[in-house]
């Protein structure tokens, strides 16, 4: 009788993360693959203090105004005081939403930094600017179909005061815009691709870059503007415009007895708003839903990838997150594939992408032979 056939022993197995030549206890150095998701720019804590300086002289000139009005029976002072508080409402947001970003720029709860609360801010602000012009309309219409008495003497006093509080709170703001830095100002150009071999059929490799730079200089580029802060500077550029346009209208009615000149350029004043807060809740409400970048900086990806005539773009996601900063998604298919670092150095010059994930597969169906710098793959020769 032949004796039974042993079973074949079995090999040791391997933790799917420690192939049989990998140490056990080796410790993945991951230092070079990290990075920082903090996209804004630049001084934020000096529009922030500005932010809270316009606040309160905006919250103090309309407590003055509150104050007087009540106590004179003026309703133009009245009227102007809870005028300024919408205003103070919306610049105090706005500080906020700048403090509460920069809390969130190194917290793991936000993908991307808390650029988006800026983001929220600014549609807020941009929605309280169209109830202004709405109101505005209404006031104006109601006047013009039924003449009413203006005292024009206390409204002067009034529309001075606002436009010279106006005045000095747009100054305080205009020195603190944002510049042409971005908010890591000093890095300069970098990034990392890192392939992992995979067991599928068509040899899939996985790459994650990162590429920093000094500017967005894309087409269609949104530029270096902060749009919250943009909107709570609006608020204050539209009343000083409206404050402007109300002094000219009632020093019509007073010396010259034009009391259709006052709604008419309400109405002027609210078209105007309007016209201003459009961009800022469009431009917001794009960025909250994660819209789709512009057409030009896709196409620049895709023009730059596929530039060898070999790789293919299978998928392709680009989104802003930051005021000069988008991510991009990018799956690369091709006959004769490269390492990830080929394809990310392509990227390079495109200094708007400041977060790239890239994935690099092989076609299952190549018209030739596997390129000797294809990224390997489990039971490859």
């Amino acid at each position: 009788m032949h004796a039974a056939p042993q079973p074949a022993e079995h090999p040791a197995e391997h933790p799917a993360d420690h192939p049989a030549d990998h140490p056990a206890d080796h410790q993945h150095d991951l230092a070079p693959f990290t990075h920082e998701h903090a996209f804004g720019l630049a001084g934020a804590a000096a529009r922030s203090r500005s932010l809270w300086q316009v606040s309160l002289i905006t919250l103090a000139t309309m407590l003055g105004e509150l104050v007087v009005g009540y106590w004179s029976g003026s309703l133009a002072l009245v009227a102007d005081g809870w005028h300024m508080g919408t205003h103070a409402l919306a610049l105090g947001g706005a500080a906020l939403a700048i403090d509460l970003a920069r809390r969130a720029t190194h917290s793991q709860r936000f993908a991307f930094g808390g650029w988006k609360i800026e983001m929220l801010a600014a549609y807020t602000s941009a929605l309280l600017l169209g109830a202004v012009a709405l109101s505005l309309v209404f006031e104006a219409v109601a006047a013009l179909r039924a003449a009413r008495d203006v005292a024009y003497r206390e409204a002067l006093v009034v529309a001075t005061i606002g436009l010279v509080v106006n005045l000095l709170c747009a100054w305080l703001l205009a020195r603190a815009a944002p510049g042409d830095t971005p908010g890591h100002a000093g890095h300069a150009h970098h990034g990392h691709g890192h392939g992992h071999g995979q067991g599928h059929d068509h040899g899939h490799a996985h790459g994650h870059v990162q590429a920093a730079s000094h500017a967005d200089d894309h087409a269609g580029s949104q530029g270096h503007r902060d749009a919250n802060f943009h909107a709570a500077t609006l608020h204050v550029l539209a009343d000083a415009f409206t404050s402007v346009l109300a002094l000219a209208a009632l020093a019509g009615g007073l010396w010259w007895g034009l009391r259709w000149l006052d709604p008419a350029v309400a109405l002027l004043g609210a078209v105007v708003i309007a016209r201003w807060a459009w961009p800022v809740w469009r431009e917001a409400a794009r960025s909250l839903v994660d819209a789709s970048a512009d057409a030009t900086l896709a196409h620049e990806v895709r023009a730059l990838i596929e530039t060898d005539g070999d790789a293919k773009l299978a998928d392709l996601h680009v989104w802003q997150i930051g005021a000069q900063a988008h991510a991009a998604i990018v799956s690369v298919v091709a006959d004769q594939p490269l390492a990830p670092a080929v394809y990310r150095a392509r990227l390079q010059p495109l200094k708007a992408l400041r977060h790239i994930t890239l994935e690099v597969n092989a076609c299952p169906t190549p018209n030739s032979p596997r390129s000797p710098h294809a990224p390997a793959t489990e039971g490859s020769p």
